[in-house]
């Protein structure tokens, strides 16, 4: 079990969406919050909201300047202390079919989903070990188990933040150190970020997958997948032919067409 009360907790993309909720759900929990976030304005709003609800920082940064993150990170160990529970939840999504996508948004998105998790992670990781004590967490998709049309990039990067969330866990196990992992694989949440979507499948609410995401780092959860129909995509994918599982996730569930209609957010 991992204890919130008293441990620090730092949340990537905590100041709006589902962060900020699990941001209120820490503090609820008696946990000192950290937020690192790249919108000024919410940083500000989400102070305003938690200021009387317990001990709370905001930094504003771009997480894919590995730089700046190694100096906040020196910074934070320095002046608030080490962090306990590191959780991953900042991304991004560019829509469209993959030959019309430009080499930006493909970097941007590998750079925010992908690598900014491992480059974090190695910052605050061995002082997790090094104390024996310590959890991560990281907000993946069901995209990084389900291969989407329209979202080429955007699955690329999730189905890279699955594997190495996974095979971190493995690792940290083998080594009996003491630091769990959780992945975590919802389907599209009603955040804002999937403007546009159209899905036979009810897309989730924000509040309960915060809920849901808090409790299961609590429990050292492996893996976290909503609804509970994701934790049968990869028995299926393993059980039937390509043809046949694309025919009934395509054709019968309808979503390879949920970003038909995309809009999304401005990730400019």
């Amino acid at each position: 079990m991992t204890k919130i009360k008293s441990s620090c907790v730092l949340i990537t993309g905590g100041a709006s969406g589902i962060g900020r909720i699990m941001g209120r759900e820490v503090l609820k929990k008696e946990g000192r919050l950290i937020i690192w976030d790249l919108d000024a304005k919410k940083l500000i709003e989400a102070q305003e909201e938690f200021k009387n609800m317990g001990e709370v920082y905001t930094f504003e940064i771009d997480i894919t300047d590995e730089q700046k993150v190694k100096e906040l990170a020196a910074i934070i160990e320095k002046d608030i202390g080490p962090v306990d529970i590191l959780i991953n939840n900042a991304g991004i999504v560019f829509g469209g079919n993959f030959h019309e996508s430009t080499p930006e948004a493909i970097n941007k998105t590998m750079a925010v989903n992908a690598l900014a998790p491992m480059h974090l992670t190695q910052e605050f990781l061995p002082g997790m070990i090094l104390r024996k004590f310590g959890h991560i967490c990281n907000i993946a998709s069901s995209a990084g188990l389900v291969s989407n049309p329209k979202m080429a990039i955007y699955a690329g990067s999730k189905w890279a933040c699955t594997g190495w969330s996974d095979s971190l866990r493995l690792e940290m196990k083998a080594l009996k150190t003491g630091v769990g992992v959780t992945t975590v694989t919802p389907y599209y949440i009603n955040t804002g970020m999937f403007d546009g979507v159209k899905s036979f499948i009810p897309i989730l609410k924000e509040e309960k997958v915060a809920s849901k995401v808090i409790k299961a780092i609590e429990k050292d959860r492996i893996f976290l997948s909503m609804p509970w129909s994701m934790h049968f995509v990869r028995f299926s994918q393993g059980i039937f032919p390509i043809w046949f599982y694309d025919w009934f996730v395509g054709k019968v569930l309808g979503v390879y067409k949920t970003m038909d209609d995309f809009k999304g957010r401005n990730n400019k």
